[in-house]
């Protein structure tokens, strides 16, 4: 680990079979002062929280390469990343939660129900941690091109920070995700994700919690059974399956689940983490080639709050992606974005034998 300028956190991940030196350089830029932390209001609705960080708006937008803040410095463009990579993980610059934390020795369960009442007026500091993951150092490309040992290392990073983030005072839950494409709104062409650690358990989380209170503790393992009895499955390994879940909200969907319980990829023993780092690559492979130019997507890996329901949610990747057809996307209109009430332009059956063909494709490409 290694130190910015500004006092952020940088980590370097290096591929098993690595080419490049130990020795890093260090950071040659000015310092600069970090933004204030952002502040969080509960909108008394909902119940939820909503972080209100002001700095986000200075983020820089689609630069050319020869800009590219994400690859390794040079004396033209001084850089997040002062050396050449693998992979490469530092604190954003602009971050949504944090860098402030929790006073130490706080109880977490205390403050989840603090958090959980409803006022009106209600603030609190948004602390936590806000992650860049850059997966390479080429400043354009995407994960799905990349070669599985990479890959591996990326899953290497996702267990690693999870590990860590969990750790630190007042985090709730652990994010890590990729947004890309433009139709998704990334900002940068770089090939990288986010990881968010959260200062409460997210609102999808909760209703999640709730259906599981509904249902019963055994929910994924009963979900996971019923899915692969079914003509949605597209890739179904030793260790994990991926599907077009039974009630797609997207036009493409996917998700896939590990064939035992683990909360989060900390969790994941070595052999798991290899066949998801083959299994994964293979799924965003098929997604690009399901019309002739790649499709934009959000890959979510939703994990188990840190400190409740452990042992019942389970590791669990969402893809998702607003492409209908080669010429259409889905915009979120009235009754999903004002409603949360969600009107699926394609079957998913139809998804599913459509991404099955991409993904034959894929291997045909491969071969």
């Amino acid at each position: 680990m290694s130190t910015l300028t500004d006092g952020r956190e940088l980590l370097y991940f290096d591929d098993a079979d690595t080419l490049l030196p130990p020795d890093r350089a260090a950071d040659t830029r000015p310092p600069a002062p970090r933004p204030p932390v952002a502040e969080m209001r509960q909108d008394p609705l909902t119940g939820e929280w909503v972080s209100i960080a002001a700095a986000r708006q200075n983020r820089v937008m689609l630069p050319p390469k020869h800009l590219d803040p994400l690859a390794p410095s040079t004396p033209a463009n001084p850089t997040e990343v002062p050396s050449d990579y693998d992979v490469a993980v530092f604190e954003n610059k602009s971050p949504s939660f944090g860098p402030d934390l929790a006073a130490a020795g706080v109880d977490p369960l205390h403050e989840l129900a603090e958090l959980r009442r409803i006022g009106l007026g209600r603030t609190a500091t948004s602390v936590g941690r806000c992650e860049v993951v850059c997966f390479s150092p080429a400043t354009e490309g995407s994960l799905s091109a990349l070669p599985v040992a990479r890959v591996r290392t990326i899953i290497e990073a996702w267990a690693d920070r999870t590990a860590a983030l969990s750790a630190l005072p007042g985090v709730q839950q652990v994010f890590p995700f990729e947004n890309r494409g433009e139709a998704i709104g990334v900002t940068l062409h770089h090939p990288h994700g986010q990881i968010y650690a959260y200062p409460y358990v997210t609102p999808r989380t909760q209703r999640l919690v709730a259906s599981i209170e509904s249902y019963g503790p055994t929910l994924f393992v009963d979900i996971l059974e019923f899915e692969r009895g079914s003509d949605r499955v597209l890739i179904e390994g030793r260790h994990f399956t991926a599907f077009v879940p039974f009630a797609a909200r997207w036009p493409v969907e996917v998700h896939l689940l590990p064939h035992r319980h683990v909360p989060d990829f900390a969790g994941l023993t070595g052999e798991e983490r290899d066949e998801l780092a083959l299994v994964y690559r293979r799924l965003l492979r098929g997604l690009d080639h399901l019309y002739d130019d790649p499709t934009p997507y959000i890959a979510a890996w939703h994990q188990a709050p840190v400190h409740e329901h452990r042992d019942d949610i389970r590791l669990m990747l969402q893809i998702t992606s607003p492409r209908r057809a080669a010429d259409k996307l889905k915009f979120l209109a009235g009754s999903e974005a004002a409603m949360g009430a969600f009107i699926g332009d394609v079957p998913p059956e139809t998804s599913a034998r459509l991404l099955r063909e991409a993904l034959a494709r894929a291997e045909e490409g491969a071969a």
